[in-house]
């Protein structure tokens, strides 16, 4: 890996990463009623393959807001790779209801039994 790529640019990614998640954290924080910050950062933590926190983030994000279509079809996105169909469905449902028809889309491209 050349030295830019190693050295400056992955810094650069991991100390703005970084800094966002802070930010969301303090967001939280502030309006801990709020579903939004609670999304956004499960979206870094799944990108990090720290699927615990994210999903606890994701799960308190529609206990706030029970029609937050995009924390539903992250929740059937999380439930799928962990073969919990059952979650999984009721998320992409829940999502498509509310605005969202990607996870069910997704769901039956794939064939996911319920």
């Amino acid at each position: 890996m050349s030295f830019w790529r190693k050295d400056l640019i992955e810094f650069a990614l991991s100390h703005e990463t970084v800094r966002q998640m802070d930010s969301l954290r303090s967001w939280i924080k502030r309006e801990p009623a709020n579903p939004l910050p609670f999304f956004h950062l499960a979206q870094f933590y799944r990108m990090e393959n720290r699927t615990e926190e994210a999903l606890g983030l994701l799960l308190e994000a529609v206990r706030l807001d029970a029609a937050f279509a995009d924390a539903h079809a992250a929740l059937a996105e999380v439930y799928v790779v962990r073969a919990d169909y059952p979650a999984a469905w009721r998320h992409a449902r829940m999502a498509e209801q509310n605005g969202n028809p990607r996870a069910v889309e997704l769901l039956r491209r794939y064939a996911v039994t319920e």
